[in-house]
């Protein structure tokens, strides 16, 4: 009876069996496919055909076991057994897959002790990726506008530039929204600045002191010029005290905790004899220009007014640059700030962009106003109301309407407050008044 030939790389071994003569392959690729329910190693020569392979579920892995490392850690260590006895020193390795046998199938490579050339990732990307959600869209005609700082730069302590561009804008909008800023930033920002000076030693203003180089109108000029820096409300109260020979900068000048010279070494005055300078100073914190009114009854107790500069913006351009044809014509609005160092030019666009927004709320007071009336012109009689509940409910209403147009935006809340408020759809002050603690706390 005739003996049955042995089958030469049976599925059981999952590699080829010795021929007679064994190829020599000192290089190879070797193919890594791990799946969540499989790893499967190929070991190739240079061209493509191959020597050896092994897989989890030929190494006896049944069900899930089939995905775990230590599965493909055993099939990867068969197959490599294989091509190591045959020489094999030097290897590439090709990892397609997302299956959690890659790194224990590589490990068992490197311990084989074949020498990686490189190890490339070759698991296939969908097409086009992960696509972005898409935009929601929107009619209004800004939901595309957005501001960005070009250029920023301090030229010294007493003066910053900044240039700020906003597009696209349809045409029209850049020249009405330029001009609305420029005088915003010039008139209605508010700052601090030194409004009096007071010394009994100095006759009048003109009059000039032994001992000190300016007269008394230099150094009221000079006090002028001093920027300040503060958050305080009304008016304060600082002074000078120096003594000669010297020099009497912005540094000799005592002031409250609340308020911040911009440039200690701006000059004041020079003392070229050993004399007292003694001045007392107010401070005050308001908006745009304020020419002093002199009076003699201010000179005889030796106050002197100083005209008031309390516009931080020293200057401010706008230019238009448009682009495009036809209908489609658009605009890009250039705004050029110059501060004088208490605020930056970024800081000062964003506080004149909310005095704008103060400015236009009353506005939307009477709309709201008038809305009100018109539903009620459609009612019947009411009961009527005493004078005081009608003040009551007046003020209830004007506080809630002032309420409703607070936006969360203006609070410059921190960005987790601000987020777990939109994620409970709270857009206003009044959206959170309305809330309970309760609501809060589940939210």
């Amino acid at each position: 009876m005739a003996k049955p030939i042995p089958r030469i790389g049976s599925r059981r071994n999952g590699r080829i069996g010795s021929r007679k003569s064994a190829r020599r392959i000192p290089k190879g690729v070797i193919h890594v496919q791990a799946s969540f329910n499989n790893t499967i190693v190929t070991v190739t020569d240079v061209r493509g055909r191959v020597v050896s392979w092994s897989s989890a579920g030929t190494c006896g892995f049944r069900g899930t076991r089939r995905g775990t490392p230590f599965a493909a850690q055993t099939a990867a260590g068969n197959a490599i057994r294989t091509v190591v006895d045959q020489g094999m020193q030097r290897a590439e390795v090709m990892i397609k897959g997302p299956g959690l046998g890659r790194d224990a199938a590589l490990r068992a490579i490197r311990r084989s002790g074949i020498l990686l050339s490189f190890v490339r990732d070759v698991t296939p990307m969908p097409h086009n990726g992960c696509r972005p959600p898409k935009k929601r869209q929107s009619n209004s005609i800004y939901s595309d506008t957005a501001v960005k700082c070009v250029e920023s730069r301090v030229d010294n302590k007493r003066l910053c530039y900044g240039r700020f561009i906003l597009s696209p804008l349809i045409k029209g909008q850049a020249d009405t929204i330029g001009i609305a800023m420029r005088r915003a930033l010039l008139g209605e920002i508010e700052g601090t600045c030194i409004t009096r000076a007071k010394s009994e030693k100095i006759p009048h203003e003109y009059s000039t002191i032994v001992g000190i180089q300016e007269s008394v109108h230099e150094i009221l000029m000079n006090l002028k010029e001093i920027g300040l820096r503060s958050n305080l409300y009304g008016t304060c109260g600082a002074f000078i005290c120096a003594r000669g020979p010297g020099y009497v900068t912005a540094q000799d000048i005592i002031s409250p905790p609340s308020v911040e010279i911009v440039d200690n070494t701006q000059h004041i005055a020079r003392l070229t004899e050993p004399i007292d300078l003694c001045i007392g100073l107010q401070i005050e914190r308001n908006r745009g220009y304020r020419y002093s009114i002199k009076r003699p009854n201010n000179f005889q107790d030796g106050s002197y007014p100083i005209d008031a500069v309390f516009m931080p913006v020293r200057n401010a351009n706008h230019s238009i640059h448009s682009y495009g044809n036809g209908n489609e014509r658009q605009e890009i609005l250039f705004l050029e700030i110059w501060t004088n160092g208490s605020l930056t030019p970024k800081e000062a666009l964003h506080e004149a962009s909310r005095n704008l927004i103060d400015l236009f709320i009353p506005f939307l007071h009477a709309e709201e106003e008038t809305l009100h009336l018109e539903y009620n012109r459609h009612k019947g009689t009411l009961p009527p109301l005493t004078f005081h509940d009608r003040l009551a409910k007046l003020r209830k209403n004007k506080k809630e309407i002032e309420l409703k147009y607070i936006f969360i935006d203006q609070l410059e809340l921190p960005p987790r407050i601000y987020n777990c408020l939109k994620r409970c759809n709270i857009h206003t002050l009044l959206d959170l008044l309305n809330k309970s603690q309760k609501d809060l706390m589940k939210n």
